[in-house]
């Protein structure tokens, strides 16, 4: 078959073929079947992911046809989603490790780290003058911590995690990243481990799917860790520990920010009094909310 498939632009054509047969799920930093074959082609040759189009004709030796065949074949094969084979992925622009011990990064929080922590309607969410200490609960990779270093150089960062292992992949893209001197990584369950120090800004992106739908999961998302997705029956649990924790963690005029899927109708049927103030994307409604303290 190498033989017969010579340039990026075969093996595109031939994955994107393959992946559709094989009614492969995406979602995992790709959420397409072109998007996911163009990442896996151009990572594994070692090219800039942005963009395939300079490369499509490009003539490609026997080695590099081989490589690309058999991560093809794998990510058929296994059904583990392309991050995990490539051990990376990229949020907004920047690369970050990843290997089964985590969720593979992704979260709409992300968006407004990198836009510049605006509103849908343009606003400051944030005065990025009175952040100096930044709380990311749920860490995992360690991925909106390290967003949040960029777009908050000045302030001090704590991430906590339940997961030894979760951490162990933070640390490696703390030190990839270069932020090994702003960020400090906790284990434990929540708020546990900083012993009621409290922050200017909350981040959270917990787990937050319902025990009966991570049961239904196709093979890619079971390939991740069930801790970072299950949350008890309906999906809130650990969102409803964080709604009545953060007001002992948080500064005066501190402000949470958190994501929770599809829950917004129970959340505000539960907590009435609570002033939630919905944050959209162009890929979600109703799944961030941003709450003063």
């Amino acid at each position: 078959m190498t033989a017969e498939l010579t340039t990026p632009r075969d093996f595109l054509r031939y994955a994107v073929s393959r992946f559709r047969a094989a009614k492969l799920v995406h979602g995992h930093g790709t959420t397409s079947v072109i998007d996911e074959a163009a990442f896996l082609i151009l990572e594994t040759l070692h090219l800039p992911v942005g963009d395939i189009n300079p490369w499509l004709d490009a003539t490609l030796l026997q080695g590099e046809r081989k490589q690309l065949l058999d991560i093809i074949e794998a990510r058929i094969t296994t059904r583990k989603p392309a991050a995990y084979l490539l051990k990376k992925t990229y949020m907004h622009g920047i690369p970050f490790y990843v290997d089964e011990r985590v969720i593979v990064p992704r979260s709409y929080i992300g968006d407004f780290l990198a836009g510049g922590m605006l509103s849908p309607e343009g606003e400051p969410l944030v005065d990025a003058d009175k952040v100096s200490t930044i709380l990311d609960l749920c860490t995992g990779s360690g991925c909106l911590a390290i967003l949040a270093s960029n777009f908050f150089p000045d302030a001090a960062i704590d991430a906590t995690d339940l997961s030894a292992d979760a951490l162990e992949v933070a640390r490696i893209n703390l030190k990839e990243l270069d932020v090994e001197a702003v960020i400090t990584l906790h284990q434990g369950d929540l708020f546990a481990p900083l012993k009621g120090k409290r922050y200017d800004l909350i981040l959270a992106n917990p787990p937050y799917v319902a025990k009966a739908e991570t049961e239904a999961f196709p093979p890619e998302y079971k390939a991740e860790p069930l801790m970072a997705h299950i949350s008890g029956k309906d999906g809130l649990d650990i969102t409803r520990r964080i709604l009545r924790e953060a007001p002992n963690h948080l500064n005066k005029g501190g402000t949470l920010i958190c994501e929770i899927g599809t829950g917004r109708a129970m959340i505000e049927a539960e907590f009435p009094e609570l002033d939630l103030q919905w944050l959209d994307t162009e890929q979600s409604q109703g799944e961030v909310f941003l709450l003063r303290a």
